[in-house]
């Protein structure tokens, strides 16, 4: 029968519950169990697609084009699995179902109510998560315990208990145990006063995941253990790591795999942990440093970015080489002041995005990018924006823009497609999810890849015109990739630079710590090429 695990965090927001589910996530495949893990979030909206990413951080898309939130990128980097849009919740949603359902008259003209209606709507979704193969579901409840917004998904699970029996279900409380530096002292009062709410609300954590700046002593895990009501050897120290990707072997080490097996009578398919090279991951000592510019509008908030910064991370440990981020703001630096800011950055990316607010410091970087011979990687709006910029100052169409941001540009190298049109009117013009595409064999993507045909994943809405496509090409831009039918240009090059490429896809959406996306690989590897390595 499939085991349910419930994440819960106290004490304040952004206490990292989302890595330790991607930690536990990692730990239970490395020894042999097929997992699934799920993402409950409290917020009204029906997902984070339309949401500022000051708010959530970045929108992560998956493979069906499903617009979630940041902590799937976890789930997936950490154990490489690919999730759906099954594994993303929200409050909205759950509403929404529930309303559909009693428009059409499914609840017999009942009164609708939270319970059971709206618990047992989150109930059925955990429950779609585990497929006839699954033997654990991981599942994180956003916000903090305390939250009135959480209160329906608190409920949902503690009735879970008893819908699938005790020996099925664990629940993890991740708190925080600060040090106030005054007194010399880590206090455990705010995560006793977390588990009480916990409490209150009717679920009695089994496992008590710390974290913590300094190291926890017998003396504090025994008090957490007394007030808290939980075993001793299930007070789990999680103390600050030096990245993310060491949190699953520091959990192992501090017991939380054989609590986790103890508790659900869980036996291990492999019983020694195979880590399938995650080890290397962490252990990698860098012999070399890069500085790499992103330039962007959100850049105040680098969860904005994070799927990015995780793919140039796990390209650099790839080739022994830290990786600086200077983060560069398009308009307030770049639009106001000049390209000075760039002058000692190895290499340029320039991501995603959307709305007009910096486009134009973003193309002014891209040109310098081009310019100075410096390695450049557009994402997604980046490539559009490299288009914009070779257009105007290689093409010489001076006017040259997108039509999403000047609609009366006499040259819009970048627009909707016809076809998108039609959708437009339905609203309905998003590329969402994975979509195939073809490279030319003489790219250098195609070297990258080591394929003709890929499949990237998309979240945009408008197009390379193809009204300007031979224009582009007649003055050496290079179009490395299209869709397969050759409609839509996905990719374009310049051949004669040291590494000029933009993509349409968001390749940092596919990219593992022990699997780098090919083409942060080939820009990081761009970036020491012009410093003299050879990786």
């Amino acid at each position: 029968m499939t085991k349910y695990i419930f994440i819960t965090g106290g004490v304040v927001s952004g206490i990292g519950k989302g890595i330790v589910a991607s930690s536990l996530g990692r730990l239970l495949k490395s020894h042999g169990f097929n997992i699934s893990l799920l993402k409950l979030d409290p917020y009204i909206n029906l997902d984070p697609g339309t949401m500022s990413p000051y708010q959530h951080g970045e929108v992560f898309v998956t493979e069906d084009g499903a617009e979630t939130d940041l902590d799937l990128g976890h789930y997936e980097r950490f154990t490489d699995v690919h999730l759906t849009r099954q594994s993303n919740l929200t409050t909205g949603a759950i509403y929404l179902r529930v309303i559909q359902k009693e428009r059409k008259g499914d609840y017999l003209s009942g009164t609708v109510q939270v319970v059971p209606h709206i618990t047992g709507a989150i109930k059925d979704h955990i429950h779609t998560a585990a497929a006839k193969d699954t033997d654990v579901v991981i599942t994180e409840i956003g916000g903090t315990v305390g939250d009135i917004e959480s209160l329906p998904f608190i409920e949902g699970i503690r009735q879970f208990r008893k819908d699938v029996g005790k020996d099925n279900i664990l629940y993890i409380h991740v708190t925080w145990i600060p040090y106030i530096k005054v007194v010399g002292e880590l206090k455990t009062k705010p995560s006793q006063h977390s588990v009480m709410e916990l409490r209150r609300q009717g679920i009695q954590p089994d496992i008590l995941v710390c974290r913590s700046e300094k190291s926890i002593n017998a003396s504090i895990r025994e008090k957490l253990s007394l007030f808290c009501d939980i075993d001793l050897d299930a007070v789990i120290q999680c103390k600050d790591a030096r990245s993310i990707y060491e949190v699953p072997a520091v959990l192992h080490k501090q017991g939380l795999t054989d609590q986790v097996l103890q508790r659900l009578k869980l036996t291990p398919p492999r019983a020694q942990m195979d880590w399938e090279g995650w080890d290397t991951v962490t252990s990698r000592k860098p012999s070399h440093r890069l500085k790499i510019a992103l330039v962007g509008k959100y850049v105040q908030l680098p969860d904005a970015y994070l799927s990015v910064t995780e793919s140039l991370q796990h390209a650099a440990a790839a080739q022994d080489t830290e990786i600086e981020i200077k983060w560069v703001h398009a308009d307030e630096e770049i639009e106001a002041l000049g390209t000075s800011c760039l002058e000692d950055v190895d290499g340029i990316l320039v991501p995603g995005g959307f709305g007009e607010r910096g486009v134009e410091g973003k193309i002014t970087a891209i040109g310098y990018a081009r310019e100075q011979q410096l390695p450049f990687l557009g994402l997604c709006l980046g490539m559009q924006c490299a288009v914009i910029e070779f257009a105007r100052h290689v093409c010489g169409l001076s006017n040259a823009h997108s039509a999403e941001f000047a609609p009366e540009t006499p040259y819009p190298v970048i627009d909707l497609m016809p076809a998108q049109r039609d959708l437009e009117n339905l609203g309905g013009t998003m590329r969402l999810g994975a979509y195939p595409c073809k490279l030319s064999t003489d790219s250098r993507l195609y070297q990258l890849y080591g394929s003709d045909m890929i499949h990237e994943r998309h979240r945009h809405r408008y197009e390379v015109n193809n009204q300007y496509v031979k224009t582009l090409e007649a003055h050496g831009l290079k179009i490395s990739g299209t869709s397969p039918d050759g409609y839509l240009v996905e990719a374009v090059e310049l051949p004669d630079h040291p590494f000029f490429v933009a993509v349409q896809f968001h390749p940092e959406f596919r990219s593992r710590p022990n699997r780098p996306g090919p083409c942060f690989q080939g820009f990081i590897a761009a970036c020491l090429a012009q410093k003299g390595v050879t990786v």
